[in-house]
């Protein structure tokens, strides 16, 4: 299949998880709020560079960024050393966090911590939960028992923590697991995963994305405690445009920033790969121009992505927030941020991704259409409960403790597998739309009924991302009953087969 045939599927995927936002945006717009015409025309041309980023972006990644993950774990199996993979894994962990599309727009929103320093703590708490995922690979710990003792020191800390932090250190462990660093991951673990012979070595090669999504929690957490910000709070102002000149100009104007912003984050990949060539892969040139390749088509969709959302997608999405708290019936919002919530799941690929991977591992007894219905309503769930902690300011930590509870309770009930793919598959929920839209439409609302927007607003992604936890899980219960016997923890796949979170 060649790299037109494929682009193509690649935006067709990218409109089904756009469409559905930009269609009940527009009703909303047209019939109940309105808005600004030209915010509404900035919007729309925002959502088609977004499903032609996003196409480019999935497309470049499958060529270039799995690739890379799969080498570099083959070659360290091979090394067998410890430390060296331990500290390889750091570095790769931080560089490919740097390059997540979600991170960039989660930091560009967040009004109380420079973007650089948000997105270095975040790498770096990547970067040192990978190596902790190596070394608990290397030496078979369980991951129920690890997940149990990191959850447990971040529930400590998030007691004592600011509470302009403690949010948005859940949302930073929620879009971690994107579409850069998840199939990255994933390969690299199941390449490390073969240095042990022992039967449960194929298993624990889930749990790495787990663990990656605990170390930025832990690293903006204690960044709470060290770094003091001059952000006020509150959601930016939304620039006004006199005419389609205007518009376009704000487009172009912002092209140069993001160009640049983006080659710093892919920067260091792309030196990680000549690195890695020149001293281990020593791939042919055809292959290594492929792989380069992809790279720029990661590139230029990571552009068109960063463009469309902080100029067309980010703006409307705050003054539509701020439109609907405003009114007086503004408990309409729970409800709508629902129905939204409900559309975006069914229409997010990695979705339907994890959907067979469950019908497949339950042997039909969980249907991919049980599962879709389950997921439509846990996140519709999500996002009204988050709407209305901002109408009402509750803290985030209600929702949260009960809720990683609960996803404990059952992990010693379901079948370990179970239980590595909902931890796993956390922050697959939260895709693209979460953080580009309905993240900005809370903190309009938010800013618009008096709260406090880094406290109340953020979170949201938190709650998304927690609800596969629980639902994955259940239905794990639900085939254990439906089996009527024990079920074995070993994953029924290949030693070298890749199980990928990211269609």
């Amino acid at each position: 299949m060649n790299h037109r045939t494929i682009l193509q599927a690649k935006i067709k995927e990218s409109v089904l998880a756009v469409i559905p936002i930009a269609l009940m945006v527009s009703v909303m717009c047209f019939v109940v709020v309105p808005v600004p015409t030209d915010l509404m025309l900035s919007f729309l041309l925002g959502a088609v560079l977004l499903i032609v980023g996003m196409g480019l972006f999935t497309l470049g990644a499958e060529h270039s960024v799995t690739p890379i993950g799969s080498k570099v774990g083959s070659a360290l199996t091979q090394s067998r050393k410890l430390g060296v993979i331990l500290a390889v894994s750091f570095v790769l962990g931080l560089a490919i966090t740097v390059a997540e599309p979600d991170l960039q727009v989660l930091a560009a929103i967040v009004p109380h911590i420079d973007n650089l320093t948000l997105v270095a703590t975040v790498g770096i708490g990547v970067g040192l939960f990978l190596a902790a995922g190596m070394l608990r690979m290397f030496l078979g710990a369980g991951l129920r028992w690890v997940l149990l003792f990191f959850y447990a020191a971040v529930f400590l800390l998030a007691f004592f923590s600011d509470a302009d932090f403690l949010p948005l250190a859940f949302d930073a462990g929620g879009v971690t697991t994107g579409p850069m660093t998840v199939p990255f991951i994933m390969a690299l673990g199941v390449g490390v995963a073969n240095i042990r012979s022992d039967r449960n070595a194929e298993s624990d090669s889930f749990g790495l994305i787990a663990l990656c999504s605990i170390g930025p929690i832990l690293a903006v957490l204690i960044l709470g405690f060290l770094y003091r910000g001059e952000g006020t709070g509150a959601a930016e102002a939304v620039l006004s445009h006199a005419d389609t000149v205007a518009l376009g100009r704000s487009y172009l104007a912002a092209v140069p920033h993001y160009l640049r912003e983006t080659a710093t984050a892919l920067a260091p990949i792309a030196l990680i790969l000549l690195a890695f060539q020149f001293l281990v892969f020593r791939m042919s040139a055809r292959a290594f121009a492929k792989v380069c390749v992809g790279i720029g088509y990661t590139y230029a969709g990571l552009v068109l992505f960063l463009t469309g959302v902080n100029v067309g997608f980010a703006p409307l999405g705050t003054v539509l927030g701020a439109r609907l708290a405003g009114l007086s019936a503004n408990y309409l919002m729970v409800p709508l941020s629902m129905a939204m919530g409900w559309f975006v799941v069914a229409a997010e690929p990695a979705v339907h991704v994890l959907e067979k991977q469950v019908e497949e591992i339950s042997s039909g007894a969980i249907s991919a259409r049980a599962m879709r219905l389950g997921l439509s309503a846990a996140i519709a769930l999500a996002l009204g409960l988050a709407m209305v902690r901002v109408l009402t300011g509750v803290s985030v930590l209600w929702f949260l403790l009960p809720g990683y509870a609960a996803a404990f309770a059952l992990s010693f009930f379901v079948p370990h597998i179970f239980t590595a793919i909902a931890f796993d598959s956390g922050g697959v929920a939260s895709g693209p739309m979460t953080a580009t839209f309905l993240l900005p439409l809370a903190m309009g609302a938010s800013s618009a009924v008096g709260g406090n927007v880094t406290a109340d607003a953020f979170g949201l992604v938190a709650m998304v991302a927690m609800m596969p936890l629980i639902t994955i899980q259940i239905m794990g219960a639900v085939y254990r009953v439906k089996l009527g016997r024990a079920v074995p923890d070993a994953a029924p796949y290949g030693d070298l087969e890749i199980i990928e979170l990211w269609g």
